[in-house]
């Protein structure tokens, strides 16, 4: 069968630290495939090792064993330069916290990992007031972090990620700074990017909500993910519609 590659694909990969001269085994032989246009989401609790897979899945760290694959590249065979224009290639992050610009307007902020392409400013100007229409802040584009709430900090962060077209875009906690009525607003248009644009979806979060709204969910304990019980199928989940709670 032919077709797109893997978005990203780890095979037996494992994450260890060393602390004060001790080993601390933070991800345990994990295999999972991400495919073009999934929506993944992974759960566990604290200490599960779901914040460290995002990391390896995201090409900010490296396994310490095992394969990873991300875009058809192989990470062990990249140079840190090599590993930062994958990243910027080929994923998108989302964050908790939303890691604006406090003194740059939106447009600027969304516009700036165009700047690391070398995109001349016109081009990555309009493409990043492009993307925010897209996410509903086309009248926003002036606007500072301080002057948003914290739903539209949260598209401004969304449009930033998406602004170079990457292959997976990588969610932390997205909601987590959010009310539930915005929360839920915010989870609905990254549904709507994942479903018109192809981006693979990758939600990483503890809310069991949040993560029942995916096609298809990992969940991760002391390092490894759990495996469904034997005989079962985890059915892929259905996602709510608009007359439903």
């Amino acid at each position: 069968m032919t077709g797109a590659p893997q978005a990203v694909e780890a095979t037996d990969v494992t994450r260890t630290y060393e602390l004060d001269g001790v080993s601390v085994p933070a991800l345990r032989g994990v295999s999972l495939v991400i495919e073009p246009g999934d929506y993944v989401a992974i759960v566990g609790p604290s200490g599960s090792g779901k914040s460290t897979l995002m990391h390896l899945l995201g090409g900010l760290d490296r396994p310490s064993g095992g394969r990873l694959v991300i875009g058809g590249r192989d990470v062990s065979t990249l140079s840190p330069p090599e590993m930062a224009r994958l990243r910027n290639e080929t994923i998108g992050f989302v964050f908790q916290a939303f890691h604006l610009l406090a003194r740059t307007s939106a447009v600027d902020n969304v516009a700036l990992p165009l700047v690391y392409r070398g995109v001349p400013a016109r081009q990555r100007r309009a493409k990043a007031a492009e993307m925010l229409e897209r996410v509903g802040l086309g009248h926003r584009l002036h606007h500072r972090p301080n002057q948003l709430s914290g739903g539209e900090q949260q598209r401004v962060a969304i449009a930033r990620a998406l602004v170079t077209d990457p292959a997976v875009l990588l969610a932390d906690e997205p909601t987590g700074n959010l009310d539930t009525a915005t929360g839920t607003a915010v989870l609905a248009l990254l549904e709507d990017l994942n479903t018109t644009s192809g981006v693979a979806l990758v939600l990483v979060t503890h809310d069991r909500d949040v993560a029942a709204r995916a096609r298809r969910q990992i969940v991760m304990r002391d390092g490894r993910i759990v495996p469904p019980p034997e005989g079962s199928v985890i059915p892929a989940q259905r996602r709510p519609t608009e007359d439903e709670p």
